[in-house]
């Protein structure tokens, strides 16, 4: 190695460390999240009298934040406090699932599964196998998280590697590389909806492509795969050499070798898999299936086959798991598997009080229209500076990358920025779909850096499973050399592919009909 890149290896390691120093030095996530309800609370008293100039870019509206330390506003946050934890979206998506893959795993079924890959996966490619089934689970909406982040642990630990190194790789591809996917899922029409409603602003008559970013995502996926490759194997996994995994032995993957009954119970498992699988899809290709939403669409939001995906999982994971357990021995009767389930939510625990303060956290900061206020002002600067079209699209990016630090539904803000980007960059000649797509890397590419998405702090608790002193600034060291080059480099990406399809007429997904060129 030169002297260098020496140097800027001992460079990176120290500002990783500072990093990890200071943002372990936070308080428990749980106070944290107690703490900044307590702020803005504040923040909202003092800025509820302040008039300020931004429109709400839907409703025409003028922002104003409000007082939630008012009675009405706290007497209102007392009575739903139950139902804001309860509606939690991300509490019941993991509890859900855990049950499931809970009972898969202490039966043997995903132990066995990732030795027999590891049999066939050359060690070389392990990640970025892992990061590209990162990236491919957003078909399933936030599987993911409760799914593939864990497992690349579990995967990593039982090739002999760290398994932190494993859980920073499939973190970078389910969150980091979010609208990075070669499969087409429910996000997109989300988004697309919102730009083209903003588009018509302009243009009523415009029409956009549910998939109209889809080629740029679809050749994304190779650069966030490359990019995680890359950083995982010389940058995240050499710096964790000095992190003992400590944790308690019994949660650890086993790493012996896999015996005739297990291979016997594990094909019985897959086999309970696959005509489950089967039976599935020919429900949902059914005429007039009932998994479908009003218009026979399946990959809407709305369809029931979408709203299934978590009770899916579970029913997908708990029923093979049953199986394998019973075959291979490790379960003999039905309170074995209710142990299981048991010892699952056990885990569950710490994240629950943690969900609890992050709710309500999130609850208030959404009412005090801090969020709204900070994303239209940002906004209206950018828009005021002016900036050449190419400029504008990367001060897009890095504004995005900004924003989702507080804002974390990627639907939330760009239906508030949607209005001022798409109509304000039409008139420059750059597509609707061109827009968007500049917003989605920027969306993506600081998701695994902030606390304050939902599921940062289960994260830290998968990490927290193997090295115990993890804590936030430990996660947040861990995604933010992913962050900072997945910012640059996608963003890179997004100029040169804009290039090209000005040059040669390529386009960024599939197009509707509209006047605008396709690549800009």
């Amino acid at each position: 190695m030169s002297q260098s890149s020496q140097t800027a290896d001992s460079w990176l390691n120290r500002m990783l460390d500072r990093v990890e120093r200071v943002g372990n030095k936070l308080p428990d996530p749980a106070m944290m999240f107690f703490g900044l309800l307590l702020i803005v609370w504040v923040i909202s008293f003092f800025l509820s009298g302040v008039t300020f100039d931004e429109v709400h870019p839907l409703t025409g509206e003028q922002i104003s934040v409000v007082n939630l330390l008012s009675g009405t506003e706290m007497a209102d946050f007392l009575a739903n406090m139950v139902n804001t934890f309860m509606g939690f979206a991300p509490l019941g998506v993991v509890l859900v699932a855990m049950l499931g893959v809970g009972v898969a795993e202490r039966s043997g079924f995903i132990n066995v599964a990732i030795k027999l890959m590891l049999n066939v996966t050359p060690k070389m490619l392990l990640t970025p196998v892992l990061i590209l089934v990162a990236i491919v689970s957003h078909t399933a909406v936030d599987a993911g998280y409760v799914l593939v982040i864990p497992l690349g642990g579990v995967i990593f630990y039982a090739a002999g590697r760290h398994p932190l190194a494993g859980i920073a790789a499939a973190f970078a591809g389910v969150s980091g590389g979010f609208s990075a996917n070669f499969v087409p899922s429910a996000i997109d029409p989300l988004i697309q909806g919102f730009t083209q409603t903003s588009a018509q602003m302009l243009d009523p008559n415009i029409q956009l492509n549910p998939l109209n970013n889809f080629y740029f995502t679809a050749l994304s996926s190779i650069v966030v795969v490359a990019i995680g490759w890359y950083l995982t194997d010389k940058v995240i996994e050499p710096r964790l050499q000095g992190a003992e995994i400590d944790g308690d032995q019994e949660d650890m993957p086993a790493l012996d070798d896999v015996t005739p009954r297990d291979r016997k119970a594990f094909y019985s498992a897959v086999l309970t898999m696959v005509v489950g699988l089967t039976l599935l899809y020919l429900a949902a290709t059914a005429e007039n299936t009932p998994l479908a939403d009003a218009t026979g669409e399946l990959a809407s939001f709305t369809a029931p086959l979408m709203q299934s995906i978590v009770p899916l999982i579970f029913l997908l994971f708990i029923i093979p798991g049953v199986v394998h357990g019973f075959v291979a021995g490790t379960f003999t009767n039905s309170q074995d598997v209710v142990n299981a389930m048991t010892k699952s939510m056990e885990g569950m625990a710490y994240y629950m009080v943690m969900a609890f303060f992050c709710a309500m956290f999130i609850k208030a900061f959404g009412d005090s229209q801090l969020g709204t206020l900070l994303s239209i002002k940002g906004a209206s600067i950018l828009q005021s500076w002016a900036l050449p079209g190419s400029m504008t699209l990367v001060g897009i990016v890095f504004l995005v990358a900004f924003i989702n630090l507080f804002v974390g539904s990627a639907s939330a803000k760009w239906a508030l920025l949607a209005p001022i980007f798409v109509p304000m960059l039409m008139q420059l000649g750059f597509s609707p779909d061109l827009t968007q797509a500049a917003y989605r890397v920027g969306d993506s590419s600081s998701n695994i850096i902030t606390p304050l998405l939902p599921y940062f702090p289960l994260v830290v608790l998968y990490c927290q499973r193997y090295v115990k002193n993890t804590g936030i600034g430990s996660l947040v060291a861990l995604m933010l050399p992913y962050s900072i080059s997945l910012l640059i480099i996608w963003s890179a990406f997004l100029i040169l592919y804009w290039t090209l399809g000005v040059a040669f007429d390529i386009p960024l997904g599939i197009q509707a009909t509209y006047d605008y060129p396709p690549a800009g």
